[in-house]
């Protein structure tokens, strides 16, 4: 019996020698992948960790820029209600001509702001950092922090568009301050807005196809 012990016992020792000096396993979730990026990380060399700090920090130098999209909202803001007060005392004296072009060049300008706004928002959140205040309040547009850089160019272009349009409407009211070689760089510069729009989007849903077939 005591040597069936002892081969017992020599035998449990050397499954657990062999289990010792099996290759480490990792864990479904990547936690040991994780630990070792960590490790290579904590190891790199200070310069290039600062240079990464450094680079990673930059982004920070655009805040100044979208501070500066602030002012110019309140611009046109200012500008919105100049056009409104300064017309107010001769309402009753215009014709509907004018009205027209009135109403046409305050729906240009509150265009013009919500350009400014999805430039200012989006661009903030999809460049420099999120917006944690807005992420909180219930009132916050649905758009936000939704919106990539493929959707902000879309959003971008047929805003221009819609701006290109409401100012090619008013003067198509106004066709008698005009001349024919200026109306038809009118129309061209349109046109040009329109198949830029046309080109962007074709251009993403060409890149979505290309990515959902890599994927499949």
């Amino acid at each position: 019996m005591s040597g069936f012990a002892r081969l017992a016992s020599t035998t449990a020792t050397g499954v657990r020698l062999a289990r010792g000096c099996e290759a480490p396993r990792f864990a479904p979730n990547g936690d040991s992948m994780s630990r070792n990026d960590a490790a290579e990380r904590d190891n790199s060399p200070f310069l290039e960790k600062a240079l990464e700090w450094v680079i990673y920090a930059s982004r920070w130098l655009m805040a100044p820029v979208y501070l500066g999209l602030i002012g110019a909202l309140a611009i046109l803001i200012v500008t919105f209600f100049r056009e409104l007060v300064n017309t107010a005392p001769f309402i009753l004296e215009m014709d509907e001509t004018d009205i027209i072009l009135l109403v046409l060049t305050l729906v240009d300008l509150s265009l013009a702001g919500n350009l400014v706004l999805i430039i200012l928002f989006s661009g903030y959140e999809n460049f420099v950092s999120k917006i944690e205040t807005a992420h909180r309040d219930k009132d916050r547009p649905e758009w936000m922090g939704t919106l990539d850089f493929s959707g902000l160019k879309i959003k971008l272009i047929a805003s221009i568009v819609a701006i290109s349009g409401i100012h090619l409407l008013k003067i198509f009211m106004n066709l008698a301050n005009y001349t024919e070689q200026q109306l038809l760089w009118y129309v061209i510069i349109h046109l040009t807005f329109i198949v830029s729009g046309v080109c962007v989007a074709t251009m993403d849903w060409i890149e979505q196809k290309a990515h959902n077939a890599a994927q499949g």
